[in-house]
């Protein structure tokens, strides 16, 4: 019979000192991210005691903790640079399953003197300092700005579906976000990330309808050296090598092309992708989340998306609600964003009129959030004043009170009229078409193909009108 080595007779004085003696600061959670249990050692350094520390949430304890997240996923996370106290220490974070249970987690730290550290830091600082120039070089452009913080609005619709992106960012799970253009679906898909196990790694931002279909396939999975004419030597890495342990955010993907949905079902199956021109695959881990304002489902019906691949991305749908169905919140979002334009415009202190706040109530805000930017930036850019009256609103929002024609005048405002200038009706055309593409770009970020959309147009007509009006 094999003896299984027990620790009933060694003392926990003694244990506690081995601990100390393995050279790790130790801390155990429960599923909520509660201390159970923290080493004197790691309190030491943490400027804290053992008796302050437990029953507290880790995060509140420990600086930059992550030992919450473990605790709820049960992924481990190994050999993770943890900012502490100005220092850079290598932690370990391990899932306690007992009995096949997720009961919690354990988290080391090494180093367990400030002159073990300090032989470290002599050693290799140079060299992390160097990774960490070129690592915010290389992500400058792919880090993920957006917090659920940063996700403004109180009402009912809004606050449940903000509940639910909360719910399940700690999930790996494919999310499909559904909703108009300008309901905020990249903040969404950002948060979302921000607020998972992947966040120290790139977030990836893909507009499906920006890029040309021929480079779809290149741009997304990369190709190898001499894969066609022009190639980059030595080839190049696709968005999805870019978002290795991240999270890509495929934007529009109802606009996909066929072929290429194809493609991509191959890469969320074998979690591996095949570079334009390569003979061997390569393995990715990357989180997926699509979105889209079309009626999928429909696409689907009309073979113009792949229902298997429509299945794959649909495990977890987020339908964002659009401005007009978001009952108080038209204030409290433009109010957040005078603050970002006040940045912008090097302004301060600047306010709405009560008549202006009812007129962006009243309006049903088709372009949604990204439409009442832009408004506001307009009225921002003829502002004298701290307070945006109707006057500073585009015209289109203030047509009930300059648009209307009194049902009587007298002789005096005839007179008064007919001496204004009046532009030809097809000068007046002309002006509001113009400031309908502009309008419609300002809403799309600048996408033509979008802005096309919006107004019910046709690609090579809305490219023949931007000609005619010199709108670049």
């Amino acid at each position: 019979m094999i003896m299984i080595p027990r620790t009933e007779k060694i003392p926990h004085h003694w244990i506690e000192e081995i601990i100390n003696l393995a050279g790790e600061r130790i801390v155990v959670v429960d599923r909520e991210g509660i201390i159970l249990y923290i080493n004197g050692a790691y309190c030491e350094f943490l400027g804290t005691t053992v008796e302050e520390a437990i029953g507290k949430p880790a995060q509140d304890v420990i600086e930059n903790s992550r030992m919450h997240i473990v605790a709820k996923t049960g992924q481990k996370e190994l050999a993770a640079v943890q900012p502490i106290n100005g220092s850079e220490m290598i932690a370990n974070r391990y899932p306690l399953i007992i009995d096949g249970e997720l009961v919690g987690a354990v988290g080391t730290v090494m180093f367990r003197n400030p002159e073990d550290w300090l032989l470290y830091k002599d050693k290799i600082q140079h060299l992390v300092e160097e990774v960490n120039y070129y690592k915010t070089k290389a992500e400058k452009n792919s880090k993920s700005k957006y917090y659920f913080s940063n996700l403004i609005g109180n009402s009912p619709s809004f606050s449940a579906v903000k509940k639910l992106a909360e719910r399940v960012s700690s999930s790996q799970s494919a999310v499909l976000l559904l909703g108009e253009s300008g309901t905020g679906k990249e903040l969404f898909a950002s948060a979302i990330h921000n607020n998972s196990m992947r966040a120290d790694y790139p977030f990836v931002p893909i507009n499906c309808a920006s890029i040309p279909e021929h480079l779809l396939e290149s741009e997304l999975f990369g190709y190898d050296d001499g894969a066609f004419t022009g190639a980059k030597k030595g080839g190049k890495k696709g968005h999805f090598q870019r978002a290795n342990r991240g999270t890509i955010f495929l934007d529009e993907i109802g606009d996909m092309p066929l072929a290429m949905q194809s493609k991509l079902l191959r890469v969320l199956q074998e979690r591996e992708i095949l570079p334009v021109g390569g003979q061997k695959s390569i393995a990715v881990d990357v989180r997926i989340i699509a979105a889209t304002h079309r009626n999928l489902e429909e696409m689907v019906e009309e073979g113009t998306f792949r229902q298997d691949l429509y299945y794959r991305l649909n495990v977890i749908k987020i339908e964002i609600p659009p401005l007009r169905e978001r009952n108080g919140d038209v204030e409290l979002i433009a109010y957040n964003l005078l603050e970002k334009l006040e940045r912008k415009f090097f302004r301060k202190g600047i306010k709405l009129s009560a008549k202006v706040v009812e007129r962006l109530n009243q309006h049903k805000w088709p372009g949604n959030i990204r439409e009442l930017e832009n408004v506001l930036e307009r009225s921002i850019n003829v502002l004298d004043g701290d307070t945006i009256e109707v006057v500073h609103l585009p015209l289109y929002l203030r047509d009930d009170e300059t648009g209307s024609i009194p049902k009587k005048s007298n002789e005096k405002e005839s007179v008064n009229v007919a001496e204004r200038h009046i532009e030809s009706l097809k000068e007046t055309l002309a002006q509001a078409e113009k400031q309908a593409i502009l309008n419609a770009l300002s809403i799309s970020n600048g996408n033509k193909l979008e802005a096309a959309r919006l107004l019910e147009v046709g690609k090579t007509k809305f490219y023949e009108k931007c000609k005619i009006y010199a709108i670049t």
